[in-house]
């Protein structure tokens, strides 16, 4: 008859104990012997995969942020620009139509070709203000989210940032009676080959700077980083307030706010146009100043070049701040050293 020992399990010599204190013990050792038995080649191999399949995954996610940035800032960008050229070229139109109807005096003659095409703009052109006043506030968050936020390389979300951190609105251009024509108030980026020039101008706080005689404004010799103006209500009443020509945000409010202004300046010819009552002392009034109000017309036209050029420039902006990394950001270690910049996108918690 067999032994009964022979048909008993071996002990183990790692049985866990039974006491919980220890149990962590164990498991450490028991972890440690499973390391022992891979070999160094096997280790290191399993490391190198790992990191390859995380960068490869933050790689990809970089791709993926690009391409949604760049998406929203053209569809952005055409959006506005749409919006805008096409309201003001309504309005050039319309304008053109008035002044050409009263100098051929054809104006009386309702079919005259001159005022079917009014009577045609017209409608065409104040539909399209409305829209325009309607979605305004959207367009110029959209500005200020797509393309001024995605194109600014150093900001972190992660960050503290104020809620009304950029006072600028159109209550404010309305309040400080911003001057559209006035040549200072048009936009200008500066210079990226300025030498430093210690303006004393832009060295003055806000709060003092509207008792200044002399407000120099943007030319060769400013930089970009400075390629802003500062609108005042008066000597000694209100702070200055900043208009930054590097902001979409604020080239969509100033373009809105000098279309309403011209808007307001050729009432009498919208009210011919449309074939509503007619002032004959505001349409002589308008058609004197033919030579102005053009100027300002083309202002307009030219305001909105600007926003263009400075959205395609941010756009850009873009494309460097997700452009593919060199060699270095694949070295372990060395791609977390700061000043190599391998990692546009971070994931920090956001701070409060």
């Amino acid at each position: 008859m067999p032994n009964d020992d022979t048909h008993k399990p071996p002990e183990a010599d790692d049985t866990a104990p039974k006491s919980a204190p220890l149990k962590w013990l164990w498991k450490f050792n028991h972890g440690l012997d499973i390391v022992k038995g891979l070999s160094m080649v096997t280790v290191l191999s399993s490391l190198a995969v790992g990191y390859l399949q995380y960068l490869n995954a933050y790689q990809e996610k970089v791709s993926s942020q690009a391409k949604e940035d760049m998406a929203a800032a053209t569809t952005t960008f055409t959006e506005i620009s749409r919006a805008f050229s096409e309201v003001q070229a309504l309005q050039q139109a319309l304008y053109s139509d008035f002044t050409r109807a009263v100098r051929d005096r054809s104006d009386e003659s309702d079919q005259a070709l001159v005022s079917k095409n009014a009577r045609a703009t017209s409608e065409r052109y104040e539909k399209a203000r409305i829209a325009l006043g309607e979605n305004i506030d959207t367009l110029t968050r959209k500005a200020e989210v797509y393309i001024d936020w995605a194109s600014d390389t150093y900001r972190d979300p992660a960050d503290k940032h104020n809620v009304d951190g950029d006072p600028l609105s159109r209550q404010v251009l309305r309040d400080y009676a911003f001057d559209c024509s006035d040549k200072y108030n048009f936009p200008a980026f500066g210079n990226v080959n300025a030498e430093d020039d210690d303006t004393p101008a832009k060295q003055v706080a806000d709060s003092e700077y509207c008792a200044i005689a002399e407000k120099p404004g943007i030319d060769d010799k400013t930089k970009p980083q400075d390629a802003f103006i500062r609108i005042c209500s008066g000597p000694n009443d209100k702070d200055a307030k900043r208009i930054y020509w590097y902001s979409a945000k604020h080239h969509v409010l100033t373009m809105h706010y000098c279309f309403e202004a011209a808007h307001n300046k050729l009432a009498a010819a919208r009210q011919w146009a449309s074939k509503s009552d007619r002032d004959a002392a505001k349409e002589k009034e308008i058609v004197a100043r033919e030579k102005e109000i053009d100027t300002q017309l083309d202002d307009l036209a030219g305001r909105v070049s600007a926003f263009s050029s400075l959205a395609l420039h941010q756009m850009e902006r873009i494309r460097v701040k997700y452009r593919p990394v060199g060699f270095l950001c694949s070295v372990p270690l060395v791609r977390n050293i700061p000043s190599i910049n391998c990692f546009p996108i971070r994931t920090a918690s956001l701070t409060r």
